[in-house]
């Protein structure tokens, strides 16, 4: 494969612009072929948090989009070869669904592949405060192999706006794919 495939869920938890700042970012490098799945609880996150147009922007920004009812798409086959996936934001709901193997979604179906063809699944659980039910729901997806990434911004960098978190937040993210190239985000240095 040429172009390394990434599947992006965007799901309806708070943070939208997480979702949004990641199809950017990828749209931006070279070689990524980035298929989306918004969930019906993220069509309306993305009315309510982001710009006007916002889901026509992200649509225009992907080699293709998928309806989540679509549960026959080619995503929702391990024959699809991905380099793999990142949920941003993740829902609880989303999460919790995941973790138990309910599939009965093209998001979920998505990730669900992911994890048993043992391809990277990032998601971007956005809740707070936590209770156990959370907790468990993500120590399951960990230990079936998905890397949980709550948005919690670092401060180190000292950023000046939302938006250089949500930046930071989203080459994180990306960066966790182990993706062709460089990493997106700036190291440490001490």
């Amino acid at each position: 494969m040429s172009v390394a495939r990434v599947i992006v869920g965007i799901s309806g938890a708070s943070g939208a612009a997480l979702g949004v700042r990641i199809v950017e970012r990828l749209a931006a490098l070279r070689k990524i072929e980035t298929h989306l799945v918004v969930s019906e609880a993220a069509r309306r996150t993305l009315a309510l948090e982001c710009a006007p147009g916002a889901l026509e922007k992200l649509y225009a920004l992907v080699r293709c989009h998928h309806p989540t009812s679509d549960i026959g798409a080619t995503i929702a086959s391990g024959s699809f070869p991905v380099h793999g996936m990142i949920v941003a934001p993740c829902s609880m709901q989303t999460l919790s669904a995941i973790a138990t193997g309910r599939a009965d979604t093209l998001l979920t179906r998505a990730a669900d592949v992911q994890l048993k063809e043992r391809r990277r699944l990032v998601l971007l659980a956005r809740e707070t405060p936590l209770h156990l039910g959370h907790l468990r729901a993500m120590c399951a997806v960990t230990e079936m192999g998905a890397i949980v990434m709550p948005p919690v911004p670092a401060f180190y960098h000292r950023p000046q706006s939302v938006a250089e978190i949500v930046d930071h937040l989203a080459t994180r993210a990306i960066d966790l794919l182990a993706l062709p190239g460089p990493a997106l985000s700036k190291p440490w240095q001490g």
